[in-house]
């Protein structure tokens, strides 16, 4: 069962996948200097109503099995524990211990 930061860090993803193009379109507006100020306040105004996980900072790597937040080994979406747990037990196909 995935812990419920995971659960939250996948829909997240989701959202931001799903509103990237608009969330982008407001923002140029938004930003664009040469439009007339109504038409800049309108575009924040709209960016303000798009939801808290439509925001690409709110995305957070963690790892898929702990839902831990640091130590992110972002090839394999485990932290540094479970990749070495899954690493010693040959779960992850091509690592193995090194040993010279």
């Amino acid at each position: 069962m995935p812990n419920i930061r995971v659960l939250r860090d996948i829909k997240a993803r989701e959202l931001v996948k799903a509103n990237e193009v608009i969330r982008r379109a407001y923002l140029y507006v938004a930003r664009n200097e040469s439009l007339p100020p109504q038409v800049r306040h309108q575009a924040q105004l709209q960016l303000n109503t798009l939801g808290r996980y439509t925001r690409p900072t709110t995305v957070k790597n963690r790892c898929s099995e702990s839902g831990r937040g640091r130590g992110i080994m972002s090839e394999f979406a485990l932290c540094r524990y479970q990749f070495r747990l899954k690493a010693l037990n040959n779960e992850i196909p091509g690592v193995r211990k090194a040993s010279w």
